[in-house]
């Protein structure tokens, strides 16, 4: 089970990385979702990963802690809104500019001494 976990965590990031460094905007944005999935599925595994034990703290033995459910379910919301906004606003500078690239080229860039 840990195994599984591990590796859909490393995954995860790896894809995430991989879209973050691409030249376009909206990759870039799904790869920062993708890195908050993995951040929720790390914290959620911190708490135990045990099947079928309650999440509360009783006279059982064998429980997993509700901590980590709560942050990962408050996170979720969040990344969830902030995600709204970022696609509003490389939305708008998609219709701008009519270009998504997250870069500009260097020929766009003015020289200092032209500011003079």
């Amino acid at each position: 089970m840990e195994l599984l976990v591990a590796s859909a965590i490393g995954i995860l990031t790896a894809a995430g990385l991989y879209l973050v460094l691409r030249l376009r905007t909206f990759p870039v944005i799904m790869g920062v979702s993708l890195l908050t999935y993995a951040v929720n599925v790390f914290l959620f595994s911190s708490g135990r990963l045990k099947v079928g034990a309650p999440p509360i703290l009783s006279d059982a033995t064998n429980y997993t802690d509700p901590l980590p459910q709560a942050l990962v379910l408050t996170a979720i919301v969040i990344s969830f809104g902030m995600t709204a906004v970022v696609v509003m606003i490389a939305l708008g500078s998609y219709l701008g500019a009519n270009d998504d690239a997250v870069n500009d080229p260097k020929t766009d860039m003015e020289e200092p001494e032209d500011l003079i």
